[in-house]
């Protein structure tokens, strides 16, 4: 009878959890490997991250693989906040790293973490067109790991942890082996997926595809330099006005409050340096619940049940807030939080429009950076029970 008990107790510790099971707290089963990796947040049980390093060449012959990173960001985006995960709130963070350009420290094996992980988009697309190329030596080993041993990955098995690494030498160079780096990333339940940029045979017999294959990653080979097409939608200039609208409601506080709104516009020019297209790509990654900017806009914050607005000083508000009571100042957030509300639901109604004609008015490209992303994202997601049904 005993063993009987013990074989059935021994049978539920080992059956996986999914995303479809209740873990009042899966972060616990894993201990952290270092203080350095200790963050004093806590994890929030009902939620599911979808952790993403993205490892971009910044040699000389990689200035077409930043292009498509800096153009199909919001795209990217957008496709990963359709995502499920039964009854969890999903959350996307994005690292960054750059490899291979000789501006970059020697003694670091030539790479830089530019952005650890992060949920602030703007932040991330600051940083991307911040980035420049310049020759150098491409280690693909070398940042596989150190992107494994620096960043914050999540502990529990039930998160959906990438690396996505795009380059174009071989995958092989460097002073750390890409077997050992992809080894220790299977250990902690990291996928590695590679993105070749170049032809599709010259990627697997430069070693891409093993890199990939090692951790049941997906290998991928893409034109690069191919500029990247956005469709225009009758929907857009509605969705641009939108825009304008929904920029108003947020209302900044605290010492960076001024400097991260003027970030937001920043990124909302940079997203038309490409085109309106990508301007309204931009728009509806706002309208996402992956756009949230506690740190510095008291409309989001107020969603937090821990964030007191009593906390705030006069100081740290807009001169036009300065002088209005606590329950004033209440009741303005109110106000514009239900016109965001209402401008991103209008938002999103007109993306389902937008989406369907483009649908029908464009050829899937295959080739290009986005495309490998949320192929691999999707599939893999799938082994978590991360789905992207209607």
């Amino acid at each position: 009878m005993k063993t009987i008990y013990l074989w059935g107790l021994l049978c539920l510790l080992i059956i996986p959890v999914s995303c479809q099971a209740k873990n009042k707290n899966p972060e616990l089963a894993f201990e952290p490997e270092s203080s350095q990796q200790i963050h004093t947040s806590k994890t929030d049980p009902n939620t599911k991250n979808i952790q993403v390093a993205l490892l971009l060449d910044t040699s000389n012959s990689m200035d077409g693989l930043i292009d498509q990173a800096k153009a199909q960001l919001w795209e990217i985006v957008n496709e990963l906040s359709y995502a499920k995960c039964g009854h969890y709130k999903i959350k996307l963070q994005i690292a960054l790293y750059e490899y291979g350009n000789d501006h970059l420290p020697s003694k670091e094996g030539h790479i830089r973490q530019v952005l650890p992980f992060s949920d602030d988009l703007d932040e991330i697309s600051k940083e991307l067109f911040a980035l420049t190329t310049n020759g150098g030596n491409e280690y693909c080993g070398k940042v596989i790991n150190t992107s494994i041993n620096q960043l914050d990955w999540k502990k529990s098995n039930d998160h959906l942890k990438l690396i996505f690494i795009a380059g174009n030498e071989p995958f092989n160079q460097g002073p750390l082996n890409y077997k050992d780096a992809a080894i220790d990333a299977k250990e902690k339940d990291i996928t590695v997926n590679t993105i070749f940029c170049g032809n599709y045979r010259q990627g697997i017999e430069t070693h891409w595809k093993d890199g990939a294959d090692l951790t049941d990653g997906e290998y991928s080979a893409i034109d690069h330099n191919k500029e990247t097409i956005h469709i225009a939608t009758p929907y857009d200039d509605i969705i641009l006005q939108l825009n304008r609208k929904l920029n108003n409601t947020y209302i900044y506080y605290g010492n960076e409050g001024s400097k991260k709104m003027s970030l937001q516009a920043e990124q909302d020019s940079n997203a038309r340096s490409y085109s309106a297209a990508n301007a309204v790509s931009r728009t509806i990654s706002k309208s996402s619940g992956f756009y949230k900017n506690k740190s510095w806009d008291l409309v989001d914050a107020a969603d937090d049940e821990n964030f007191e607005i009593e906390k705030v000083e006069k100081e740290e508000l807009p001169e036009e807030l300065k002088d209005k009571s606590k329950t004033e100042l209440k009741q303005y957030i109110s106000q514009k939080s239900n016109e965001r509300k209402d401008i991103q639901k209008k938002i999103q109604e007109l993306n389902k429009n937008r989406l369907e004609y483009i649908k029908k008015n464009s050829k899937k490209d295959e080739s290009n950076l986005e495309t490998a992303l949320i192929n691999a994202i999707k599939n893999q997601g799938k082994k978590k029970a991360f789905n992207w049904e209607e």
